[in-house]
């Protein structure tokens, strides 16, 4: 059964275990990395069958994939300073979130 996911491409997050703000860029409705990345980095093993996220990095270049367990809307109305962001959104709306220029999945 796959499950909804709770976040959007353009909405801004906190990851809660490493606090870091970002930016949504794509939304997997599953984990569709590779097993030896997962082995490798996922280290709390979180569900392979539940949303994962694709994340430009608040004040840095990383670009990041996150399961959803993982994350947490954040209120901060902050623009995101990334230098991939204008590639994937668009002006940063009232609301703090950013318009998706195009939907990648």
């Amino acid at each position: 059964m796959l499950h909804s996911a709770k976040y959007t491409p353009g909405q801004i997050v906190r990851h809660r275990r490493f606090d870091y703000r970002g930016v949504i860029i794509d939304v997997d409705p599953v984990f569709l990395g590779s097993e030896d990345w997962y082995e490798e980095v996922a280290k709390s093993r979180p569900p392979k069958d539940r949303p994962w996220y694709h994340v430009l990095v608040d004040q840095d270049e990383a670009v990041t994939y996150v399961a959803e367990r993982h994350l947490a809307p954040d209120g901060d109305p902050a623009p995101i300073d990334h230098p991939m962001l204008d590639d994937f959104l668009g002006e940063q709306r009232d609301d703090g979130g950013y318009a998706p220029l195009h939907t990648m999945n």
